[in-house]
């Protein structure tokens, strides 16, 4: 656990909040206060703070065994916690909904002030298995006709770009690393989801397969964006086994709010009123190509 707590696995497997993906400069204002949060990831704030849910022990409130098994932490978060406003309560459930889907459901609720809420499951993905290189030869769909640009420190300029002619374009399915050369830095970037089928009150969200081991993941959410990152930034990371964790070594489809979205009007709202309850629920569903 101590590398985790120490911040020494970008996000691994982690939930984070209270506010995923960027906020711009660490600063915004609501119902007329000014909010300064800590710059963890200049010059902006990123995934919650210092110390945000990625940090934090969670209590164990349920485990259910049985054909569905499930398991549901809690954490409360404190009013002022790395710079934001209000008590809340937040639960996060893993449900095995069949031998071969994983459903998980977070949910939160702000005691007694208006809040930001964006949590993000942050899972990186290789489905060529553990220690088996980098994620350039797999192949992703993403059921979104646009994307949130960013500018030079990776905060979405406002706009709502269509992926058309781009190499954001994967309506259809494409290599990873076709055209990742074209992208400064690497795919980093919110889509929009907007064009997936739905099933169960969520939206089809992105499919992976990896030609090498034939497996297939699809997710499904009920969030209005996915955060689509190539571990740009993994470099030298020491995991289990001793293996050595390189830049790319796994894909993140995280689904969420639109980053800076509290500063940014025209995005859809992330702020959580006292007593209404913010929920976000995906579905990991596996299966074996062709």
């Amino acid at each position: 656990m101590e590398p985790y707590l120490n911040g020494m696995a970008p996000y691994f497997g982690c939930i984070v909040g209270r506010v995923a993906n960027r906020i711009k400069h660490g600063k915004f204002t609501l119902n007329g206060v000014q909010y300064n949060l800590p710059i963890n990831k200049p010059p902006n704030s990123l995934h919650g703070g210092h110390k945000g849910f990625d940090k934090v022990i969670w209590d164990v409130v349920e485990h259910k065994t049985g054909e569905n098994p499930s398991i549901t932490f809690k954490y409360f978060c404190r009013d002022g916690e790395e710079g934001y406003p209000g008590d809340i309560s937040v639960t996060a459930t893993y449900t095995l909904t069949s031998t071969t889907t994983m459903r998980f459901d977070m949910e939160a609720i702000p005691e007694n002030k208006a809040t930001p809420i964006n949590l993000a499951q942050h899972t990186y993905w290789n489905l060529s298995g553990h220690n088996s290189g980098d994620i350039l030869d797999h192949s992703i769909q993403i059921w979104a006709s646009h994307i949130t640009p960013v500018d030079s420190n990776t905060v979405p300029t406002g706009e709502i770009m269509p992926v058309k002619d781009t190499p954001f374009d994967f309506t259809v399915q494409e290599k990873i690393g076709s055209r990742i050369q074209e992208v400064l830095g690497g795919y980093d970037h919110n889509y929009v989801l907007d064009c997936g089928e739905e099933r169960d009150g969520l939206k089809h969200a992105a499919k992976v397969t990896n030609p090498s081991s034939s497996r297939v993941l699809d997710i499904w959410t009920n969030a209005p964006g996915m955060q689509f990152y190539t571990g740009n930034y993994v470099n030298g990371v020491v995991g289990k086994s001793g293996a050595v964790y390189g830049k790319h070594a796994g894909l993140c489809l995280e689904t969420q709010g639109f980053p800076n979205a509290i500063n940014q009007p025209n995005f859809p709202s992330v702020v959580v009123q006292p007593g209404e309850k913010y929920k976000h629920s995906m579905v990991f569903e596996f299966s074996k190509g062709c």
